[in-house]
């Protein structure tokens, strides 16, 4: 706004000085289109003149039939006045029906609901967020008691069957009770088919209703205003709780949602009386709510999986460990928001927290130990690698034993004699002063752990009978003493005679 100082500045710089518009703008720092306003003269304002449009004749026709037709399009009136002279064209038309249509607003009733009869479900998006380093939807779950309207709502990462039926179940716990009807929006969870008033449920829904008691009831298709209770919330808990809210984890978000229901949303006047609050509403209908059934409805995603040669189960951008003799083996995921099961059949076989990242491996240390362990076991499989466990150089001497034309196979087998008889320690010590000494050989091997032997008295070890399970049941019989007295006498009687 300008100053009347500037508008008589402005008034005398035009009639007085013959100053432009443009000048004047430019020197006193102001719009052309303000310097305008403040000259107000007839220069500025010309009277256009009424310049005849094609429907100009047709004005009253045009009026009459929007008035006994009000939705009659644009295009049928083309039509029916060019048979009758009309030369203009169809986006003059337009402009026209748009003037003359009369305006037309839908009268609705106001709601009224009995306590505990009907609840209003939606999803609700909340744009993406970074998990680690994957981008993640975020979703939201709300379910509003229209007597009431308390709610409940949940935050997920997607807007999938089992997360959808996962948040009735949740509500439902939270609420201590379930309400005769729920009101949907024509979602596939919901429906899969319409035609008319004839509407095919998803199968998976109706498990749902039979389990807790109530009824589905979709909406009519364009129909949004049937369920505005649930969109009133959904705008209020995006205005009031999520707007400036910074997302650190799905689990901080969902507890400070219903922390911050029970402490604000629940406190706010209930719009039916504003003597009583929303939480004293809720008070009044809770007794009215159909009793939660004695088990809570399975709600987990399951699907048939199979691993390839290693231990993990690829899931949802994430790898899960599993027991290495189930590799290969067809199995059945079970996951729900928090947990990932793998199961054989009807036995659980691995359980792991669920991961939102990307290219994660959420591993059980037990898995990693028994796969290790097989592996140990494997590489003692077999004499070689029996050896070569025990004697890291073994492979380079056998090597240099079959270039100077010894059997490779006996030199294993004598060298496991040896290592049976003195250990790893002083086999490796022994083969490695064989190679210094250029010769390759078992026996030289024994040579130099005999030698050994001797020098340091040590003795060979004790027999393990482990790797020779024959000799465990090995008996030997006792004999008599009598025995050995006559033995002893008949050598004694053979020595007197040969005298």
């Amino acid at each position: 706004m300008i100053t009347p100082e500037q508008l008589a500045n402005i008034r005398r710089l035009f009639h007085a000085e013959h100053w432009k518009v443009g000048t004047i703008a430019s020197e006193l720092g102001l719009h052309p289109d303000t310097v305008k306003r403040a000259l107000r003269t007839d220069s500025f304002n010309h009277a256009r003149s009424a310049v005849p449009r094609p429907s100009d004749p047709f004005l009253e026709l045009i009026a009459s039939t929007l008035k006994q037709h009000p939705r009659l399009r644009a295009t049928r009136l083309f039509q029916m006045l060019r048979d009758r002279g009309y030369q203009g064209s169809i986006s003059q038309l337009r402009r026209v029906v748009r003037q003359l249509r009369p305006a037309t607003s839908e009268a609705f009733l106001r709601l009224s609901v009995l306590p505990g009869q009907e609840a209003q479900v939606d999803w609700a998006s909340f744009g993406t967020v970074t998990v680690g380093g994957a981008q993640r939807r975020l979703s939201c779950f709300v379910l509003t008691l229209s007597y009431s309207r308390a709610f409940y709502f949940e935050f997920f990462f997607d807007q999938t069957l089992e997360n959808f039926l996962a948040g009735h179940v949740n509500a439902f716990r939270d609420l201590g009770g379930v309400v005769r009807t729920c009101l949907y929006d024509n979602l596939k969870a919901v429906v899969l088919e319409r035609n008319g008033e004839a509407v095919r449920f998803n199968p998976r829904l109706l498990e749902l209703c039979g389990h807790y008691h109530f009824a589905a009831r979709p909406c009519r298709p364009a129909r949004g205003n049937e369920k505005g209770r649930v969109e009133r919330a959904i705008r209020y808990l995006r205005d009031s709780f999520f707007a400036a809210r910074p997302f650190t984890s799905l689990d901080r978000l969902n507890r400070e949602a219903l922390e911050w229901r029970d402490q604000v949303a629940l406190d706010r006047r209930w719009p039916d009386d504003s003597s009583l609050t929303v939480a004293q509403a809720f008070e009044q209908e809770r007794p009215r709510l159909l009793p939660l059934p004695a088990h809570p409805f399975e709600c987990e995603l399951t699907k048939p999986v199979r691993s390839d040669k290693t231990i993990y189960i690829k899931f949802d951008l994430n790898f899960y460990s599993i027991p290495h003799a189930y590799v290969r083996r067809p199995l059945t995921l079970a996951a729900t928001a928090s947990t990932v099961r793998l199961l054989d059949g009807s036995a659980e076989v691995a359980r792991h927290p669920r991961c939102y990242d990307r290219e994660r491996r959420i591993e059980d240390p037990a898995h990693i130990a028994a796969l290790l362990e097989e592996k140990r076991r494997a590489l003692g499989a077999t004499a070689v690698s029996r050896l070569q466990q025990a004697v890291p150089s073994i492979a380079q001497f056998l090597d240099a034993a079959f270039q100077r034309g010894e059997s490779v196979a006996h030199q294993t087998s004598r060298l496991l004699q040896l290592l049976d008889d003195y250990g790893a320690r002083d086999l490796a010590a022994a083969v490695s002063e064989a190679l210094a000494r250029q010769t390759p050989r078992a026996d030289s091997v024994a040579f130099i752990l005999n030698r050994r032997r001797r020098a340091g008295r040590q003795y060979p070890l004790p027999v393990d009978l482990s790797r020779h399970p024959h000799l465990a049941d090995l008996s030997v019989s006792t004999h008599h003493l009598e025995v050995y007295d006559e033995l002893s006498e008949h050598n004694h009687a053979s020595d007197d005679d040969s005298n």
